[in-house]
Formats: structure tokens, C-alpha cells, sequence
């Protein structure tokens, strides 16, 4: 007896037909006594099994109910109805999990619509409905995407620490990490926390970025590339933050700003070319989703176009490029910032662009994804390049339509004495980053990376609208369930 998924029988049933197999999973429904909607996670699809209800025991058609796990041994035919191709006549159910059907009432099991707030409280149980079947299968495959799209590329993927003493951004905002008993923290003499008495010797703190780190190896192996948990202690409420996300950064030996632009191209085609090859019976669940979605909204504010027809644009289009000066003129003479339609009014040149902003490019300027190059050195890190003109570093943003900021990269500044001056201009401790400094002094070659936070694209891809519903357990603040 063969054990097959839904998703193999479904796919390739044809093999199949007039064979005995063997499949297991939750029940959906289990209708007039006789059909059984069965699915084992592996598709969005439902198998039908067809239940002769006088050839089984009464006992143990009552205990088939929504939410019960079952194991179900028949025959795959051709099915007579509409809806599926194939299905399966039941020769002996097996009730592998009981629904302690006085709970279900209360939990997101239960058959009907239930508001994405409820799902998060229950976020053990959401893998278990459509919606998030579908995100989390195709979280997966944008996952295996990156990582094939990088192999087949000659990177390395290395692992870079999540327990830090460097501050990558600068910004501060790092959960510290440590093995005091809170209750008798040792101090020095002058007062002050004595972080020689803590587990590693010095005051520690959770990673915002394994950037510094990746650089250390690109200047050995050439390209490589990290893909882990990242982590801001940034007390943000909203639908675009997380206190932990995961992060991939590239980082490339030899590379100038233009070729990171391509790479950051090429790499975002390839994965969303992947997800729509590859998630066809998820992206279209999805995409009727969010048309479903945009007929709830005032006009002016619906999408132009499909989910799955924006994946395609973005395959087919060349990102437009435009430097930061250039984008400012667009922003400045625009009718929103004309009519005081921003909430952040673009008042000169230095302006740190918001998400509003970048959104106005890409969805109603440009209507293309949009790559920013060229920013002002005061709202850009210490690590950028500082270009001739003095005042721009090498940074560059794409941004997305409905996203905007989706990758943020740039080269990296190279020489040591340059990047000496902007350490100190930035108040940032040459001290604590002295082995970065090292990567300066021994063949120094130019090189550039970017850094692409993963539960962005999945947002993009799937059409959610919170960046809680697009990764399994959120943490945020006031919130470590699960």
C-alpha cells in the first residue's frame, strides 16, 4: 500500500487511478454521511473520499467530524461530481485524533469566516485554514527560492552570530542579552554596570543585522550570503514591524553600486518567477482573496492590478532607476506635496523619504518597482561609501508597489581612512569594530551587499496586509505567546 500527500495524488493521479492507496488528514467536512473532504496540509485542495455509510461501523462514522484526523485506505477513481477529478472509495477508516467537539466552538477550526485578529490569538491553529495554508506554503517556497537562487550563483551561505556586541545600524534600538540575576546586578566601583562579571565579559545584545559579519567572509570567499533571525528592540505597534524578522544579506566581493542594483534585480525575479511556477493552486487561492479585498475599499485606494498580474509586471519589467536628487524634484513638484496631501511634506534636499513617499514613485509616478541610488550621507550608515561629490554615499533602496522599501543596500565604503572619518563623524567606536577594521588593512577590494527582510517580500507575494500574518509566531511588543 502506497502512503501518498493529496498534493501527489491530486497532481499525478492518473498513476494512481484504480489503485489502492493510503492517505492521511483533517477532516474539512464530511457531508450527508458520505463525503469526506480530506487535506493533510501538502495543498490547498481538498481529496474527496466517498464513504459507503452501510459498509462501516455507526461507532466510527460518528467520530468523523471537522477538525478529526483520520487514516483512510481505498480506491482512487475518477470522480463522478463536479469539483475534483479524482477521488476515493473508503475500504477502512482509521480515527487517528478525536475533535472534542464542545471546544471547537472556540477556536478557528470551526467552519466560517473568522477576522485575521482572531486568527493571531490562535496562531497554533491558523496553519490549519486556507488563508494561512496558503501564506505558509508559499513562505516555504520563497525560502528555497532564495537559497537556489544564490547556489546556482557560486555564493556561500554563511551563519552569522545572533548574539552580537556590534551594533551594525547604529541605531541602538538591540535587545540586550545576558546571564545576571536581574535581581543582584554587580556594579563598579564608579556605579556603573559591571558587564566583565556577565556571561560573555562585555555587554551583549541580540543582532540587528549580520552584515559586518558577512563582509568578513566576502573578503575571503567572494560572495556569500546570510539568511537568519535579525532582531529591534523598536517599540512599534503597526503593520510593518516585528521585534524579529529574518533577513537575507548578500554581500559581494569586487562588486560597484550598479552591479548590487543587478543583483538585487535579478534576485527578486527569480524568487517571485519561482513562487509563481511553483505555488500555481495557493497564488490563485490568494489572488481571489485579494480582489475579494479591494471591493471593500474606496475606489481611489483599490489596486490596478491582480495579485498574481502584479507578480508578473514585476518579472516583465526593468526596475526604473533614479537617484535620490531626481526623485526628490519628482516629490517636490508633485500635486500631493503641492496640496499638502503628505502627511510628511518633502520640504528640501536631505529629506529622509517615508514610506508614502516611496509608494507615490512607484505606484502612481513611475508605476514600475523603482530602485533610489545616491542618498544624502546624514540619513545613510557609517558603512556606505562615500561617493566624490562628498555630500551622496553608494546607497541604494528597491522599492515596491504597496510595500515600498523592500531591499536597502549598498557599497561599502572601503577605504580605511575614509571610513575612519565618517566612524568618528558618527560617533560610532572604531574600538568595538576593530576587527572590521582589519577587513580595511589587509587588500581591501570594493565590494557591495544588500539586506531583503523576508516577511516584506512574503507580503508582497501573497497580498496580506500585516506583516503578523505572513510569519508563524509574531513577536511584538506586550507579545511573546506561543
Amino acid at each position: 500500500m502506497e502512503k501518498q500527500t493529496i498534493k501527489d495524488i491530486l497532481e499525478g493521479y492518473k498513476k494512481y487511478l484504480h489503485h489502492d492507496i493510503t492517505v492521511q488528514g483533517w477532516v474539512r467536512a464530511f457531508r450527508s454521511n458520505r463525503f469526506i473532504a480530506l487535506n493533510d496540509g501538502s495543498s490547498i485542495l481538498n481529496l474527496q473520499v466517498v464513504v459507503d455509510f452501510e459498509k462501516f461501523d455507526e461507532e466510527i462514522l460518528k467520530h468523523i467530524k471537522t477538525a478529526s484526523s483520520l487514516r483512510i485506505t481505498g480506491e482512487v477513481v475518477e470522480s463522478q461530481g463536479a469539483g475534483q477529478s479524482v477521488e476515493i472509495i473508503a475500504r477502512k477508516i482509521q480515527i487517528l485524533g478525536e475533535n472534542f467537539a464542545d471546544e471547537l466552538e472556540k477556536t478557528v477550526l470551526q467552519p466560517k469566516k473568522h477576522s485575521l485578529e482572531v486568527l493571531r490569538d490562535q496562531a497554533h491553529l491558523r496553519f490549519r485554514t486556507n488563508l494561512f495554508g496558503a501564506v505558509f506554503r508559499v513562505r516555504s517556497k520563497v525560502s528555497f527560492a532564495i537559497h537556489q537562487f544564490f547556489n546556482q550563483n557560486q555564493f556561500y551561505y554563511i551563519n552569522t552570530p545572533v548574539i552580537t556586541g556590534a551594533d551594525a545600524e547604529g541605531a541602538g534600538e538591540m535587545f540586550q542579552v545576558t546571564n545576571f540575576d536581574l535581581n543582584h546586578i554587580p556594579h563598579t566601583e564608579d556605579g556603573a554596570i559591571d558587564y566583565e562579571q556577565d556571561f560573555f565579559g562585555r555587554k551583549t545584545n541580540l543582532t540587528v543585522s549580520g552584515q559586518l559579519e558577512a563582509e568578513t567572509a566576502a573578503m575571503g570567499l567572494g560572495r556569500v550570503y546570510t539568511f537568519g533571525p535579525t532582531f529591534r528592540a523598536e517599540n512599534s505597534n503597526t503593520t510593518r514591524h516585528l521585534a524579529e524578522f529574518w533577513m537575507v544579506e548578500p554581500e559581494v566581493a569586487f562588486n560597484n553600486l550598479e552591479d548590487n542594483i543587478d543583483l538585487a534585480e535579478n534576485f527578486l525575479k527569480y524568487v517571485i518567477g519561482y513562487v509563481l511556477e511553483n505555488c500555481k493552486d495557493d497564488l490563485a487561492f490568494l489572488d481571489k482573496r485579494f480582489a475579494e479585498e479591494q471591493k471593500t475599499k474606496p475606489e481611489r485606494e483599490r489596486a490596478k492590478e491582480g495579485l498574481i498580474e502584479k507578480l508578473e509586471n514585476v518579472i516583465k519589467k526593468r526596475f526604473m532607476r533614479v537617484s535620490y536628487s531626481e526623485a526628490l524634484e519628482i516629490l517636490m513638484n508633485s500635486k500631493e506635496n503641492k496640496k499638502g496631501k503628505f502627511q510628511f511634506p518633502i520640504e528640501g534636499w536631505g529629506t529622509d523619504l517615508q514610506s508614502e513617499h516611496e509608494r507615490y514613485l512607484v505606484e502612481k509616478h513611475f508605476e514600475s518597482p523603482v530602485v533610489l541610488f545616491d542618498y544624502p550621507k546624514e540619513i545613510k550608515a557609517f558603512y556606505m561609501r562615500l561617493n566624490e561629490d562628498q555630500k551622496t554615499v553608494a546607497a541604494m533602496d528597491v522599492l515596491f508597489p504597496g510595500i515600498g522599501e523592500i531591499i536597502g543596500g549598498s557599497q561599502r565604503e572601503e577605504r580605511l581612512e575614509v571610513l575612519q572619518q565618517k566612524m568618528q563623524e558618527m560617533h560610532v567606536d572604531e574600538r568595538e569594530l576593530w576587527w572590521y577594521m582589519d577587513t580595511r588593512k589587509f587588500g581591501s577590494v570594493p565590494h557591495a551587499g544588500f539586506g531583503l527582510g523576508l516577511e516584506r517580500l512574503i507580503l508582497f507575494v501573497t497580498g496580506m496586509t500585516n506583516i503578523r500574518d505572513v510569519i508563524p509566531f509574531p513577536r511584538t511588543p506586550k507579545n511573546a505567546e506561543f
